[in-house]
């Protein structure tokens, strides 16, 4: 740090404390104690932000305990929590499509220790809805992990092999044909209406709670048509209760591997991935979020995490902070085009 002139209020604050100084004497401790002030107190500078992190990190998760999104995340915190020697404490905190979680993060101070896995829930709930509570340039990118890919599936009963077999069979039955929805703004009915938005295809929609409920009646063939997450579907698909037709991911999936990309099968521009990756408020000091962003990158690279998110079904799809900015701008973009082109609204 170079030697500078104390300014005025700074001499007068000074000589205050010590009143038996001469001026020459205030003007010489104050030049001495300018050349040892701590880099904490420079300005722009922060104890907090210079210990970082010296007390553990709290990461909401805005969905239920042992869900994939859940799962994905401890694959990685854990790791964190090993590399910066301090807890990186999950706090599940499910509720209004993600919401409730999201807005907490985007309240919380911007200082590193309050952290959030988003999913595309975060950039389309501002989209779905006016009354929603966060925005998402409330956040900026720390590290993009994964994404479960999500199958294209008919029932058995369907007489199709390919997807665009699919479309041809659906166009030539209009108003006969269902498709399962597990949730207006899902990551899955957004993906299936981007598809129908690129073919024109109109079915039918059937509301469900969630996917798990959707699979009897694709099975059975009350339902001829939906989108499954890919680890959820497998074991139907496997046993013959499903049979999948694409897989919304860049490349084929080793468990099934005859199933085409839905690239390879012809639709490459309904292509979607159900993104996860960690957030921080907007406003977290860049030294931290890029301390962060190396070492998630790094982290997506041992055996144990690839291990791990491989069991979960997810693709690993690795991405630095600025590179997740980038993704957060790309799809708030498509999801409000497809938004507005299916005239889709939340109903919460």
């Amino acid at each position: 740090m170079s030697r500078r002139e104390p300014t005025t209020s700074a001499q007068a604050r000074l000589k205050s404390a010590h009143p038996h100084l001469t001026p020459d004497q205030s003007r010489r401790r104050l030049l001495a104690g300018s050349v040892i002030l701590p880099a904490s107190l420079l300005p722009g500078m922060t104890a907090a932000q210079e210990a970082w992190p010296s007390r553990p990190v709290k990461v909401v998760v805005p969905f239920p305990a042992g869900g994939v999104v859940d799962l994905v995340t401890r694959a990685v915190t854990d790791r964190l929590t090993t590399v910066f020697k301090q807890p990186f404490v999950i706090d599940d905190r499910p509720g209004a499509n993600g919401n409730i979680g999201t807005e907490a993060v985007a309240r919380a101070a911007p200082d590193g220790y309050t952290l959030l896995t988003g999913s595309p829930a975060t950039v389309t709930q501002p989209l779905l809805s006016s009354s929603t509570r966060f925005k998402t340039s409330d956040f900026v990118g720390v590290g993009l992990i994964g994404a479960p890919p999500n199958l294209f599936v008919v029932s058995p009963s369907v007489p199709v092999k390919t997807l665009r077999e699919f479309v041809e069979y659906a166009k030539a039955r209009p108003g006969q044909i269902n498709v399962s929805n597990p949730g207006v703004g899902t990551s899955n009915h957004l993906g299936q209406e981007l598809f129908f938005s690129s073919t024109g295809l109109q079915l039918n929609n059937v509301r469900y709670p969630g996917q798990p409920q959707m699979i009897p009646d694709l099975a059975s063939g009350q339902v001829q048509f939906g989108v499954l997450t890919a680890a959820l579907a497998l074991p139907h698909v496997r046993e013959g209760r499903l049979r999948a037709l694409a897989i919304s991911a860049p490349k084929r999936w080793s468990e099934l591997p005859d199933v085409p990309t839905i690239g390879e099968a012809g639709f490459a521009s309904a292509m979607f991935l159900p993104w996860y990756g960690l957030l921080a408020p907007a406003s977290t000091p860049r030294p931290i979020i890029r301390r962060l962003s190396d070492e998630v990158l790094a982290a997506l690279g041992t055996p144990e995490v690839i291990g791990r998110l491989d069991k979960l079904g997810t693709q690993i799809t690795p991405g630095s902070a600025e590179e997740f900015d980038a993704l957060l701008r790309s799809e708030t973009e498509r999801w409000a085009m497809v938004i507005r082109e299916r005239n889709i609204r939340s109903e919460g």
